[in-house]
């Protein structure tokens, strides 16, 4: 071998030693090309899209341990939490549109939300300290207050004080 080859080989050992060692080593665990550039990072994925969720883990998670109400949290606590919490949203949100279906509007209001919840008993007696703005209350008119049917006939409805 001459010197100059020596060098090159020498030179060339040490950038497949770096390589490697970078690539064993590097950040991302994907594929490169042929040794050239930095390996890909691997795409992260969020815990709701883990979970098959739409409301945010990790929101809920910071939540949780901010607020303090226990020294530690668990790593299934917000995401149980996150799925109850998304459970009840579609819930109420089923039942107000149906309410806004039979008013035939298709936007949902308060109001809608109002009927929705109070109509249903479950999710009335959850909710039943909660106040809704502007959800108004549910029409209801006592036995007591509504006109008597005195004749027997199906037409001849009025109260007794009407009658001549």
């Amino acid at each position: 071998f001459s010197i100059s080859s020596f060098r090159f080989l020498q030179n060339h050992f040490k950038f497949v030693l770096i390589s490697k060692t970078t690539m064993s080593t590097g950040a991302g665990s994907g594929t490169t090309k042929g040794g050239r550039g930095k390996p890909k990072a691997t795409k992260s994925v969020s815990r709701s899209s883990k979970a098959g969720l739409q409301f945010p883990v990790g929101r809920i998670a910071r939540f949780l341990k901010s607020g303090k109400y226990a020294e530690r949290v668990g790593a299934g606590a917000p995401v149980y939490l996150s799925a109850v919490l998304e459970y009840l949203a579609a819930e109420v949100l089923e039942l107000a549109g149906n309410a806004a279906r039979d008013n035939k509007k298709t936007r949902i209001v308060p109001r809608h939300i109002q009927l929705a919840v109070r109509n249903d008993e479950e999710l009335s007696k959850l909710l039943g300290s909660v106040t809704i703005a502007n959800g108004g209350v549910l029409p209801n008119i006592h036995q007591n207050l509504l006109p008597s049917k005195v004749g027997k006939n199906k037409g001849d409805i009025g109260s007794a004080s009407q009658e001549f």
